[in-house]
């Protein structure tokens, strides 16, 4: 009796130890080529098998089962949320699990500004130098359309993102400012093409807040007496009469609000000095004395 209760309990302590070997196996260690240091990506709209093949694929996963069983206990669903991940060391299933349940990228956010006033080839170039996915002429191509409706702003993007993530960012976050002055857009009796296209000539021509108003009422009042507008950032307008046909630019907030809000006096004239100083002039004339006196 003693010598099977021996074997018994040699047994019982083999396969516990075998178990625990398994379970070290799946669950704790990592593959043996896991792709420390590393990115990968979750795209879009990717179920949990094809997330699981791609990571066990990439050697990131041992096991595809208790990976998609770790998804639905982390996440309480079967979906893996879609992001880059930064694999910094060797991973077990669990914490690869865990984090891609939770979307935890572990990737430091790059911070672009993209200064008011900037045209779509403007933003591109300095996308490109922050984003090495970002392809410039894609963009390009995607915004042909969409000048003045790319909001300014500073935007934080992760160094995988592209041009798509990017417009995809700076459209909606037009769509989130503009949405606030659509009804005042409404009562000025202008398109909304009108008020961008208007407010990028001011964000071009204005050297400050304080010039801005001042700089669209005399815009749009030449446009309401049929002169052309004549202004320097839109050569095309001392040729032909009305707005450009497409904004410059891509216009920020203070330049919208003028452009809606045009600040009425008797100028029809204005240049800057080389200090920056706006000089207004009611007549031709007067503005040729402003420019003699103030520009070389």
């Amino acid at each position: 009796m003693d010598f099977f209760s021996d074997n018994k309990r040699a047994f019982s302590v083999v396969a516990l130890f075998a178990l625990f070997c398994l379970f070290f196996y799946f669950f704790i260690s990592p593959p043996s080529n896991f792709p420390a240091g590393t990115v990968v990506k979750i795209g879009y709209g990717n179920g949990l098998r094809n997330v699981s093949l791609k990571l066990k694929n990439e050697h990131v996963i041992r096991s595809r089962l208790v990976f998609e069983a770790l998804i639905i206990i982390f996440g309480g669903e079967k979906r893996a949320v879609s992001s880059n991940y930064y694999f910094e060391n060797k991973l077990s299933v669990w914490e690869v699990a865990r984090r891609i349940s939770k979307g935890e990228s572990h990737l430091a956010p790059i911070a672009v500004t993209i200064p008011e006033g900037f045209n779509t080839a403007e933003i591109a170039g300095a996308f490109a130098i922050k984003l090495a996915d970002f392809n410039k002429d894609n963009f390009l191509f995607k915004t042909k359309n969409l000048e003045g409706s790319l909001f300014p702003d500073t935007y934080f993007f992760l160094t995988t993102d592209n041009e798509v993530d990017v417009i995809k960012s700076m459209s909606e976050n037009f769509d989130k400012k503009i949405l606030t002055l659509r009804s005042e857009i409404t009562l000025s009796g202008k398109t909304e093409k009108e008020i961008l296209t208007m407010a990028s000539i001011i964000e071009a021509e204005a050297k400050g807040d304080a010039d801005r108003g001042f700089i669209s009422g005399i815009l749009w009042k030449r446009l309401s007496i049929g002169m052309p507008l004549q202004v320097d950032s839109a050569p095309e307008t001392y040729k032909t009469k009305g707005l450009p046909k497409n904004p410059i630019n891509n216009p920020g907030l203070e330049a919208i609000k003028a452009a809606i809000h045009p600040q009425s006096s008797p100028y029809l004239y204005y240049l800057h000095d080389k200090e920056g100083v706006i000089h207004y002039a009611k007549s031709f004339a007067e503005h040729r004395r402003n420019v003699l006196k103030y520009l070389p």
